[in-house]
């Protein structure tokens, strides 16, 4: 990715020539909500071509299946023009005597990148044969789809788009040129799983030319449902800090032993530099597939197992076959005679080209730029590792004249029309809570030949906002983040929040650009999360009789002074709330202060503009929970920010009790002002 102009980023594509197998342990993709649970194992025919209806129709006929919707012409291999010469298309049949999907299982070497710039899906498609049983996800019924008396012709394959598995149906003719496979094959001349798996995504993206540069973000969340998330290694200074280093590799490592899925690669800055070959053996520009992380013990004999020397180490293959990383720990350096045969026989390691290779984590910090981690979303309750409550949101950007209406108003930098984007509220419960969020829209890459163009450069933004707002924001709040703004099919951000209320804005960057996008937020407890769709209390048949706002009142508590110590040890464990014609805003309580910095706010649309708002302070106890004082305001229209002393309550009132509280407050006439 390169930064453009504005602040928007924009995908430097990558552009290279390039037995059933052990499954790892991995978890189940649950869902919380039965409505999720649905969607995710949803499978859905692409273009309503039935698998099995087209299977029997050509045994019963005797005849070989050939896909109408993706003929063996020139229109599924290019956009416009043929770029390589007569192209001869061939079933496996025709190639071999004895064609199989796999030769001695799968794995990572057996594919290689033919004539396309797709290293990217290459590199994916290595590690999900790295990937324990992932695969089988995306290649069903494998056993059935073998050369065997069944054969039809037909296969079918599986990707997960937008909220569902689509099932993709083709027909086994391959292009050629001279008698070789023109894009991805096996090492084995008779294994096709590779080939026809490229076929069914080339397909589903429009044709193999679709294919010529792209994200491997993109391909690893179609082969797993999962969440990918870019992360810049030049910007953290993992470089240069050994302590980020460290946790960095944790996080590798977890993603990798949890069976989720790794991508890396070396940004190339310039056109010149796109595939450029390093000195190191490395090749800028390029996808590398990450197929295993681990801390590698040093020492021979039993000796090994009493020392404490772990190397921390991660192996990776380039989609080419060939050209590996030649420094350090490479396949025949002298760095391996530190580690014993039984353990370099456990790690697999060999020495050959055959583009997998091993470096340290630190050689590989020093060396490459980019690293996607693909993380499966374990949301089931029996488990012994973290899950998660997931929210999935299916929203559009909409075009429409009316501002209370228009869903389509572009980033921060519109701020006339950022707010009338779609708002999606949702709830963090626990005093500090990592969050995933992610932000995908529909992908145009299959539509280009319909005029529809690249993908929207898309992003959002995170707003924290009153415990109880359940309307639309109209002016914006406290930003606490956000992502990049780019042309991807998704952006990422992972995040700590605070307890609290946030509402995320997604958007396109330019104003009056129309789009269906999925969000999904990912929290340790559910989060709630729901659409914001209604800006002010609606008028029903009985706002005549009990009355209808006619004041909008925001109450901003920002801290508290000098409370009474009224624990044994001197201080408190103070918490506030906001009363306000019988509604309340409760904070979370604060331990051991006497000065907390509480900064809640609590919005209330108010029908008795005299009746005045109280704020009170309590101590939490075990048994129960002691005065601390209190607060009254009038609140009447207008803003303004005040430092009040701490009353008591009833006959008491008009004393003084230790302590200051700081207030602002926004009171409006209009209800759609806040």
């Amino acid at each position: 990715m390169k930064p453009a102009s504005f602040g928007v980023k924009t995908h430097t594509h990558t552009h290279t020539h390039t037995h059933t197998p052990t499954p790892r342990p991995h978890h189940a993709l649950l869902s919380l909500s039965h409505f999720i649970h649905l969607c995710r194992r949803m499978v859905v025919p692409y273009e309503g071509q039935s698998f099995s209806a087209l299977k029997r129709q050509c045994l019963q006929s005797g005849s070989l299946f050939e896909d109408p919707l993706f003929p063996a012409t020139d229109q599924s291999l290019f956009y416009q023009s043929n770029h390589i010469g007569h192209v001869t298309w061939k079933r496996p049949k025709d190639l071999c005597s004895n064609p199989h999907l796999f030769v001695d299982g799968i794995s990572g070497h057996d594919l290689n990148q033919g004539q396309l710039g797709n290293c990217w899906f290459v590199a994916a498609c290595s590690s999900l044969a790295s990937g324990g049983t992932l695969w089988e996800k995306v290649i069903p019924n494998w056993k059935d789809q073998e050369w065997d008396e069944s054969y039809a012709g037909i296969f079918h394959f599986r990707f997960w788009r937008f909220g569902k598995w689509v099932d993709v149906v083709i027909d086994d003719r391959l292009p050629t040129v001279n008698g070789e496979l023109v894009y991805c094959h096996s090492n084995d001349s008779n294994e096709f799983w590779s080939a026809l798996v490229e076929k069914a995504y080339a397909k589903m993206c429009g044709c193999y030319e679709a294919l010529d540069g792209g994200n491997t973000a993109d391909a690893l969340v179609d082969f797993t449902g999962g969440v990918s998330e870019p992360m810049d290694l030049m910007e953290n200074a993992f470089k240069d800090d050994e302590e980020k280093r460290n946790e960095l590799f944790e996080r590798v490592l977890k993603v990798h032993d949890r069976g989720g899925l790794i991508s890396c690669s070396i940004r190339a800055t310039t056109a010149a530099d796109m595939e450029a070959r390093l000195s190191c053996g490395l090749v800028k520009g390029h996808a590398y597939a990450v197929t295993d992380v681990r801390r590698v013990r040093l020492g021979h004999g039993l000796l090994a197992y009493f020392r404490s020397d772990k190397l921390t180490m991660i192996r990776m293959r380039n989609p080419w076959g060939e050209k590996e990383w030649n420094g350090a720990w490479s396949d025949s350096s002298e760095e391996w005679k530190k580690v014993s045969k039984s353990e370099r026989e456990r790690m697999g390691v060999t020495v050959r080209d055959d583009g997998e290779f091993w470096m340290t984590f630190d050689d590989f910090i020093a060396n490459f730029t980019d690293i996607i981690l693909c993380r499966l979303i374990n949301t089931s309750y029996l488990s012994f590792h973290k899950t998660w409550a997931e929210a999935v949101m299916l929203g559009s950007w909409q075009r429409h004249d009316n501002p209370l209406l228009n869903r389509a108003g572009g980033c921060t930098n519109q701020k006339d029309s950022f707010l009338q984007n779609p708002q999606y509220v949702f709830d963090v419960k626990k005093p500090e809570d990592e969050v995933l969020i992610s932000l995908q829209q529909e992908d145009r890459r299959a539509t280009l030949r319909k005029g529809r163009g690249e993908n929207l450069a898309i992003g959002f933004e995170i707003h924290r906002v009153e415990f109880n707002r359940i309307f639309r924001m109209h002016v914006t709040q406290q930003k606490v983040g956000g992502s990049v703004y780019i042309n991807s099919r998704s952006v990422f951000r992972r995040i700590e929040l605070m307890e609290g209320r946030y509402v995320i804005i997604p958007t396109t960057f330019d104003p009056d650009l129309e789009g269906v996008f999925m969000l999904r937020i990912f929290t340790d407890l559910s989060s709630d999360c729901r659409e914001l769709t209604l800006h002010e209390p609606p008028q029903t048949c009985w706002s005549g009789l009990c009355g209808y706002p006619t004041l909008v009142t925001q109450i901003h508590v920002l801290n508290a002074n000098g409370l009474a110590g009224q624990d044994s040890d001197g201080v408190s464990d103070p918490y506030v709330i906001i009363r306000c014609e019988g509604e309340k805003v409760r904070s979370p309580v604060y331990k051991n202060t006497r000065s907390p910095n509480f900064d809640i706010k609590g919005i209330f649309y108010r029908k008795k503009a005299n009746r005045p708002i109280r704020i009170e302070i309590y101590n939490h106890n075990a048994l129960m929970d002691s005065f601390l004082g209190q607060v009254t305001l009038p609140a009447e229209p207008g803003e303004f920010q005040q430092t009040l002393h701490l009353r008591d309550k009833g006959d008491h009132r008009d004393n003084d009790l230790p302590g200051t509280l700081t207030v602002a407050i926004v009171t409006s006439t209009l209800l759609t002002n806040i």
